[in-house]
């Protein structure tokens, strides 16, 4: 299968995961994947949001093979695992917003299977400015995910607007991202050419 996109170690996939998935080689999961929340978006001027509207299709369920898929890696990280039947863990991994909304959840848990303490993260909904995907993560969380899980590929199958896939450029490590939306694809792409021009004097 042809990349969507191609760079220093980080491969981006357009696709349904299950049909990609068994094409690639990973080590490591770390993803967030729909929670099946569909119509309860709602509520808040937030809502009003065209990106919100495309969210309730297709967070409509959960992915059905989320218990097997987890099961692939021994290490682990999945945002919302607490709406998917996983087995228990030691280790949740928690997101606590410091900007509160009435209508929005004050934070949120990743399900886990590593061997260690549960850890929280504190950080502002939107530190990397206006999101362009309706679940878009902070890269900065995204990297503190990262510190938990050992050297190796990273594979993220519900990539989005590709948080893991910046988290992991930005840290050297390889990653692989796989989403089934264009147009999410091509904003991950965009969010990974992004390179800071170095401009040299001459004369």
């Amino acid at each position: 299968m042809t990349p969507y996109y191609e760079h220093a170690g980080i491969t981006l996939y357009l696709g349904d995961c299950r049909e990609v998935l068994p094409t690639v080689t990973a080590d490591v999961l770390v993803t967030d994947p729909p929670y099946g929340l569909g119509d309860r978006w709602s509520g808040g001027t937030w809502a009003s949001n065209p990106i919100y509207d495309e969210a309730k299709r297709w967070d409509q369920s959960t992915f059905p093979e989320m218990p097997s898929l987890v099961a692939a890696y021994p290490q682990a990280i999945v945002w919302g695992g607490n709406y998917y039947e996983l087995p228990p863990s030691r280790c949740w991994l928690s997101w606590e917003k410091t900007s509160r909304l009435t209508t929005m959840a004050d934070f949120e848990l990743a399900w886990t299977n590593l061997a260690r303490p549960s850890k929280a993260w504190r950080e502002d909904r939107n530190p990397d400015g206006k999101r362009d995907h309706p679940t878009q993560k902070p890269v900065s969380l995204m990297k503190w995910c990262l510190g938990f899980v050992p050297a190796g590929i990273i594979i993220d199958p519900f990539c989005g607007a590709g948080s893991t896939l910046l988290a992991a450029k930005e840290l050297g490590r390889k990653a692989i991202g796989i989403e089934v939306c264009e147009r999410y694809c091509e904003l991950t792409a965009r969010r990974l050419s992004q390179e800071v021009m170095q401009f040299q004097q001459i004369g």
